[in-house]
């Protein structure tokens, strides 16, 4: 079997490059981009099997991406994972665990998260 081939979008340089590591080191072909909008561009020339993706970013959030990613035929049948912060700043913050099952995202994922779960996270959806 190939390497599966993760897409991880997040706008936090330290977790992007320690989540990059770990995935790596579980022989994942990992390509990283830093918001919604160079992750379009990652995942029409890379054609990922799997996007992580986390939801508050600049340029073009989590979300949007998420669905202009399932309303595009070429692309939908790519699993989703979601990562939100938001779990322990609700109030606060326009974000909800509620809006993350409204953009069919194939499951998420509250940061900060643990590798390995993120890892039992991404094998679960890529052999599904």
């Amino acid at each position: 079997m190939s390497m599966a081939k993760v897409l991880l979008v997040d706008d936090d340089l330290d977790f992007s490059e320690a989540t990059k590591t770990i995935l790596e080191s579980k022989s994942f072909e990992v390509g990283v981009a830093y918001d919604g909008v160079e992750g379009w561009e990652k995942v029409k020339a890379e054609r990922p099997d799997l996007i992580v993706l986390d939801v508050m970013m600049p340029r073009k959030d989590g979300y949007e991406m998420c669905k202009e990613l399932k309303a595009d035929p070429k692309y939908s049948n790519i699993p989703v994972l979601l990562l939100t912060a938001v779990a322990e700043n609700v109030s606060t913050s326009r974000y909800t665990t509620l809006m993350g099952m409204e953009t069919e995202a194939d499951d998420y994922i509250n940061k900060p998260v643990e590798p390995r779960e993120l890892v039992k996270r991404i094998e679960a959806l890529l052999s599904r």
